[in-house]
């Protein structure tokens, strides 16, 4: 098993193992994600990193038709858009990913409250493949 640190480079070490990290403060309880050392809430170093379920509903969303360029190099435009949300995890965090299965030529039937599970998909970016966070509605 991996053991994950506070370094911004193991969250996504982490999705590449199809796990979700972040950090929880021992002293207050605060849950933050990606993992952190010192607790946005009180400031306490006194911090453990934690392994999320993936969990949680779909609190906001958009639908980009013009995509910043690695979205456009991955084959989304004008002509196939999609779908970019932020999930408030059931452990209480909020995050942002691409939304699969849903209909964004529709954006009217895409229902804030929908509960979503954590996927990732792989995509080229600078001539190499990785590993992108996104959430499927289930």
């Amino acid at each position: 098993m991996t053991t994950y640190t506070p370094e911004s480079k193991q969250f996504f070490t982490a999705l590449q193992d199809g796990k979700l990290i972040g950090s929880a403060c021992i002293d207050c309880g605060h849950v933050m994600i990606p993992q952190r050392v010192i607790c946005t809430r009180c400031h306490s170093d006194n911090t453990e990193i934690v392994e999320f379920a993936g969990e949680g509903v779909l609190s906001a969303f958009t639908i980009i038709n013009v995509p910043p360029t690695a979205m456009a190099e991955a084959g989304f435009s004008t002509k196939n858009p999609y779908c970019s949300g932020i999930v408030t995890l059931t452990e209480g965090p909020r995050i942002s990913g691409q939304i699969l299965n849903v209909d964004v030529a529709n954006p009217q039937t895409i229902k804030i409250g929908s509960m979503v599970k954590m996927t990732t998909v792989e995509r080229e970016h600078n001539g190499e493949k990785k590993i992108f966070l996104a959430f499927e509605v289930v």
